[in-house]
């Protein structure tokens, strides 16, 4: 049986994640049971939800357990099968974590899952037409659910989330609007993906400064916005939001370390009758076709044209993954394990 090397939680962070933080291991894969199949990575996703998991406190999701394997996202090859459904050479995504190999019990439901990679490369199955996409597109139609003509704003929008809300904002007659980290992400922002502006925050440090490029790109207000970070930028959105504006609550980076990050006028959701709604991706599960079948048409259409951050080997993953902490990466961050 192949050797697996593996990425263990060893110890957890005290403020900010470090590389010390994890360990490398290896350990031989166990032979099959029936049912199950043996699966070779290809790719593994790093997302920033992972940095809640590493600490020990009450969360949407169990804390990550010490000294095992930390979990994540995986894309691969079916290389040995004892369940009749999979055959060895199948493409499958799955939730095999960061390491080089998984043993997955093919008859759990949602396991493991086939896909086809004619017109959608695997890796993407990570990014715009895996879990990502399909958090922009839950947050988009089940939460803001957006009308022809609004204008959308979403934080992060060079990222896999990001790309895939402004692609099916747009295929709803939207105004889209992306806030990014840096000159050349939000060049693509505009240029490849189709925004029609996007807001460099590094160039607007407070929320003064925020809101009057809020105010510039947004002549109309803001009728829909999907929160992937929290901090100043949602202070500043929140005063260039119109009355009856939705938010989708996806995610906090801004607040990943363990310190608070209040709002400095809530009141504003009052006065502004709005909705905010945070949510999990994973608990609404009966979305996933529907949405997955849009995204990988926009895909292969070219309407959503995701970028990628790959690094080399298992042994890069802490390091890829404090650096998109930080948003040194551009698109989807991925490993590459073959």
């Amino acid at each position: 049986m192949p050797t697996n090397r593996q990425q263990l939680l060893d110890n957890r962070p005290e403020g900010e994640a470090v590389a010390s933080n994890f360990k490398l291991a290896s350990t031989e894969t166990p032979p099959l049971k029936d049912n199950e199949v043996l699966v070779r990575h290809h790719y593994m996703s790093l997302d920033p939800y992972m940095r809640g998991r590493m600490n020990d406190a009450k969360s949407y999701a169990q804390p990550q357990p010490l000294g095992q394997v930390m979990q994540g996202g995986t894309a691969g090859e079916v290389v040995e099968s004892r369940h009749p459904r999979y055959a060895v050479g199948d493409k499958v995504v799955g939730f095999g974590g960061w390491q080089e190999y998984s043993v997955v019990d093919a008859s759990q439901p949602g396991a493991l899952r086939k896909v086809d990679t004619t017109h959608v490369p695997l890796s993407y199955y990570l990014g715009a037409v895996g879990m990502p996409g399909v958090t922009a597109w839950y947050g988009l139609v089940k939460i803001i659910n957006p009308k022809a003509g609004e204008t959308m704003v979403v934080t992060a929008a060079s990222g896999a989330v990001g790309s895939a809300f402004g692609a099916l904002a747009k295929a709803r007659g939207c105004r889209v609007v992306g806030i990014a980290g840096g000159a050349d992400k939000c060049k693509y922002v505009t240029d490849e993906l189709g925004f029609d502006a996007c807001i460099d925050y590094k160039q607007h440090p407070d929320v003064k400064s925020m809101s009057a490029a809020l105010k510039e790109a947004c002549p109309k207000g803001i009728d829909g916005y999907f929160e992937n970070v929290g901090g100043y930028i949602f202070d500043a959105v929140l005063l260039r939001a119109n009355a009856f504006a939705r938010v989708a609550l996806c995610g906090m980076i801004a607040g990943y370390d363990g310190q608070p990050l209040p709002l400095a006028n809530p009141a504003l959701f009052l006065i502004n009758r709005m909705k905010l709604e945070g949510f999990i991706v994973s608990e609404h599960m009966e979305v996933w076709p529907e949405a997955l079948a849009e995204l990988g048409a926009l895909v292969a259409g070219g309407k959503l044209k995701p970028r990628e951050s790959i690094v080399q080997g298992i042994e890069s993953a802490p390091e890829a993954f404090l650096g998109l902490l930080k948003g040194k990466n551009f698109g989807k961050q991925l490993v590459k394990l073959i």
